[in-house]
């Protein structure tokens, strides 16, 4: 057993509803926060996104697949004008 294969157990063991709540808090931080520290938490939730999207891509149908890239690029590009 790998340690992604350990990570991944873990993150299926987590509740959607704590996933969702945890997720949205360092959204709404990372959008209230001012500057590069505002621009950090999106990238953080960004390469939490892309990895999540990527590791489960083979088992996505292609509509969702679709609407988890958009998402993964409209919050880069908030990330990325939050740091300009």
């Amino acid at each position: 057993m790998t340690p992604s294969d350990n990570v991944l157990r873990r993150l299926a063991r987590v509740s959607p509803t704590t996933a969702f709540i945890v997720a949205l808090a360092v959204l709404m931080a990372g959008l209230f926060l001012p500057g590069i520290v505002g621009a950090a938490l999106l990238f953080l939730l960004g390469a939490g996104l892309a990895t999540l999207t990527f590791t489960t891509w083979p088992v996505q149908s292609p509509s969702t697949r679709v609407i988890r890239v958009i998402m993964l690029v409209l919050l880069l590009a908030a990330a990325i004008a939050k740091a300009l």
